[in-house]
């Protein structure tokens, strides 16, 4: 007999259920922006770098306005429109942050902040967003990578281990920072750059990492998740191994952010392109006048 068909639900790494409900709940607590108003700043910066004015932008899922405010103090878009899920106040455009709305070869800019690291299909996203860039577009994002929250999964899964005998999915596999050129190369983007920026967040005690991550909408939204509740053993356990573990000196703990960003470009003529293999006019040997062979410093 043929094997049954697999469906996409049950191939989704995030719940869509649960991030709607953690994002309506961080609204209704009152949002913790402290991050995102730091890659907010830091994608504008990046930005500005390109020298470049850019005509019809998106922002794609950004959580807040905050990116919405950076540019257009900055004056780099000339029009803006943010896509992205109902919960935020300011979209303009409701849509499902997999299945984009966007015209083909519609845009010169697509930015996003803190969003894309809680798709399903990131490969998926990333070839839309490729369709939807004018020859010469730029894709430039911002989002959670594999290095977040490190100590909280290895505390949690300490805790699970002694108080439950196994663990559970409690932290976001978040997209790790070697794989990503592959992915924008795969989805057609040209010139792909990578790089990472960690932010290490110090806190009084583990409840109130805790607290912030349910502000920022970012409590455990994995399909696969336990659904009990958390013990209160387990619980105690976790603030036991994270201040034996990740406490500083004065007794504060460590929290880290991996921040992988990401840029692109739509192919366009104008763009540098690597020289074919064989093609080079001068020898190694004599653009460092050295004999055939020999490396600087040999005898």
């Amino acid at each position: 007999m043929p094997a049954a068909p697999t469906t996409t639900a049950s191939m989704n790494v995030f719940d869509p259920v649960a991030l709607a409900q953690r994002r309506q709940r961080a609204v209704a607590l009152g949002p913790e922006t402290f991050l995102l108003d730091r890659v907010a700043e830091d994608l504008l910066d990046r930005l500005g770098a390109v020298k470049r004015h850019f005509g019809n932008a998106a922002d794609l899922g950004t959580p807040t306005g905050a990116l919405r405010n950076a540019l257009a103090a900055s004056g780099m878009v000339e029009t803006y429109k943010a896509f992205g899920p109902a919960e935020r106040a300011d979209v303009d455009v409701i849509t499902d942050p997999e299945i984009l709305p966007f015209a083909p070869a519609s845009l010169d800019l697509v930015v996003s902040a803190l969003a894309l690291q809680s798709v399903n299909d990131l490969p998926g996203v990333l070839a839309q967003i490729r369709r939807a860039l004018k020859p010469d577009g730029l894709l430039l994002a911002g989002f959670l990578g594999g290095g977040t929250l490190a100590e909280l999964r290895e505390a949690f899964a300490i805790a699970e281990s002694d108080t439950l005998g196994g663990i559970s999915p409690r932290v976001a596999p978040f997209v790790d920072l070697r794989d990503l050129g592959g992915l924008l190369q795969r989805a057609g983007l040209a010139l792909p750059v990578t790089d990472v920026d960690r932010v290490v967040v110090r806190y009084g005690d583990p409840l109130a990492l805790l607290h912030d991550l349910r502000r920022m909408g970012g409590a455990n939204p994995l399909a696969d998740r336990r659904r009990a509740p958390l013990l209160k053993k387990t619980l105690v356990r976790l603030f036991e191994v994270y201040a034996e573990r990740f406490a500083d000196p004065d007794g504060r703990l460590r929290a880290t952010f991996e921040i992988v960003w990401i840029s692109g470009w739509a192919p366009h003529e104008s763009q540098q392109k690597p020289l074919r293999p064989g093609s080079a006019k001068t020898r190694l040997a004599d653009a460092l006048k050295v004999p055939e062979g020999r490396l600087p410093g040999e005898g």
